[in-house]
């Protein structure tokens, strides 16, 4: 079985149970999670999540909110304007 068919053949409890175990470092029979399986479950998570969650509701979603009028902090619509050097 290939990545995306694996990918596409995780259930909604199923990615709940990935995330579970991960965020616990064992499945839910009690044994540890190894580097190389916490590595395989994030990236299952991560794919899981783009192709079926809103960008809300993924892994590592920040929300940045709003800013008041006139901050312009991570405001990515402001012009940007380039910096000059006086000699």
């Amino acid at each position: 079985m290939d990545f995306n068919a694996l990918i596409d053949s995780i259930t909604p409890e199923t990615y709940e149970a990935l995330l579970k175990a991960l965020e616990l470092g064992k499945w839910a029979d009690g044994n540890r999670l190894t580097q190389e399986q916490k590595e395989h479950v994030m990236q299952a998570i991560i794919a899981y999540g783009e192709k079926n969650l809103s960008e809300e509701q993924r892994v590592g979603f920040i929300d940045r909110g709003t800013k008041e009028e006139g901050e312009v902090c991570d405001d990515t619509s402001h012009v940007e304007t380039p910096v000059k050097f006086l000699n």
